[in-house]
């Protein structure tokens, strides 16, 4: 049913004297109304007004086009499902009562359109509001409806409501897509970074074997070389060095190897019960004869089972003994103290008396590749030593760190659980 004579009459008379009112108070005014009113239309989607009487659609265009809200029409249902496959809108005002397809018609077809069944549909009809029409203008996929003849003022409320949930969720959809390509984004940059990592692992593993074959065989030249010169002979001196520049150099590649390890989950622990001291021994007596000028002190008993690999455990205790010695080439003493404690963790520490690290640095020194920086100019290495016994502790279910003093020294430490009622079936070669 149309609207009424009067009320149409009125809507018609108010958007004509609206338009009026523009165009008497200034030219420049009218044309800036209508050059906003052209990039409205451009930026953001309409409301299709579908009605099959001209006057009804003239007059709620120009309610609307009066409050700035951009208006497309069609004067059928057919005519609107055309139209709504080709351009996007942001509300859809439907008559309900139209010739050929009905409005409940055309909302079911348009529910059905993967396109357009998020457009909300606002009902117009002059028919009964009983419980039967309202349920089915909702079940057709209707999201509201005003009866005629229309209140202005409860149109507009309504078309405001249902455009700001459009561009709240227009801007949702923005934000979605947006965090959708960030996310995606990092996911290939992951991947190529995971490639990378992968490589580099690769070149490491295979770089440090094809290192160490050769390494092997000149280390053992130098051994021969070293039986073959006499103790007085005055090159002694220089195969000793060379040995011990060949021994540096042969750590090192074990330390990439094991850092290549580490990376791809392929380190290996042969665990078993083993004693300690004896470990502990044989760390000290190696050092000792690489690094003669030093006095290395021991304190506390290590006679104590222990259950893991204790050639991973001595690896630890050479490299805490190195850096001792590297970090302090002013002073011959290194401390090593031991203990046993009553939570039946044994207490391992070493302590140097050296250039010491500054607070700040100490929460990263166990960290791959870190380095001090002040000590970096001065001391060759890596920075993967510390990062490997580390991991070789965790390993343990023990822990680690260090306390430290600039100018004073350094005490690095560990403890790791002593062996108790370790079974047979534990005693065997494990893989983590």
């Amino acid at each position: 049913m149309p609207i009424s004579g009067v009320k149409q009459a009125l809507y018609g008379i108010e958007a004509l004297s609206a338009a009026e009112k523009c165009r008497n108070t200034s030219p420049c005014i009218h044309t800036y109304v209508f050059t906003l009113s052209l990039t409205f239309v451009h930026d953001s989607c309409m409301i299709l007004i579908v009605d099959d009487k001209p006057e009804n659609i003239f007059s709620l265009k120009t309610i609307l086009e009066l409050h700035s809200f951009p208006t497309d029409t069609a004067l059928s249902g057919e005519e609107a499902l055309k139209k709504i496959l080709r351009h996007s809108y942001a509300l859809i005002i439907l008559d309900v009562q139209m010739p050929g397809m009905d409005g409940f018609e055309v909302a079911e077809a348009i529910s059905g359109s993967s396109k357009a069944r998020d457009i909300p549909i606002l009902f117009l009809s002059a028919a009964n509001t009983d419980k039967k029409f309202i349920t089915k203008g909702y079940s057709s996929g209707g999201m509201d409806y005003i009866t005629k003849p229309i209140d202005p003022d409860i149109l507009l409320l309504k078309v405001k409501t249902f455009y700001r949930l459009y561009e709240q969720n227009r801007e949702l959809n923005r934000i979605q897509s947006s965090l959708r390509s960030e996310i995606e984004f990092r996911k290939k940059v992951e991947g190529e970074l995971q490639e990378a990592m992968r490589k580099k692992d690769e070149f490491i593993s295979i770089a440090s074997h094809e290192l160490k074959t050769p390494l092997t065989t000149i280390k053992a030249y130098i051994q021969l070389l070293e039986r073959a010169v006499d103790p007085g002979d005055p090159t002694r001196m220089y195969v000793d060095r060379t040995l011990v520049q060949v021994q540096k150099l042969n750590n090192l590649i074990v330390d990439l190897l094991d850092l290549s390890k580490i990376e791809s989950g392929k380190l290996k622990f042969n665990k078993k019960v083993f004693n300690f001291e004896t470990t502990l021994s044989n760390a000290l007596e190696m050092i000792r004869q690489t690094y003669p000028d030093y006095q290395f002190v021991l304190k506390g008993q290590a006679d104590v089972q222990l259950y893991g690999d204790d050639m991973r455990i001595e690896q630890v205790l050479i490299n805490y003994l190195t850096n001792a010695v590297k970090y302090s080439p002013d002073n011959k003493e290194i401390r090593i103290d031991v203990e046993l404690r009553p939570d039946k963790k044994l207490y391992v520490q070493v302590r140097d008396f050296g250039i010491g690290i500054q607070k700040d640095h100490q929460s990263n020194i166990f960290s791959k590749f870190y380095r001090v920086e002040d000590a970096a100019n001065r001391f060759q290495g890596l920075g993967i030593g510390l990062y490997i016994c580390a991991e070789i502790i965790r390993r343990h279910d023990g822990a680690y760190g260090v306390d430290s003093e600039p100018g004073k020294g350094s005490v690095f430490y560990f403890y790791i659980p002593v062996a108790v009622n370790v079974t047979l079936s534990q005693q065997s070669v494990g893989q983590i």
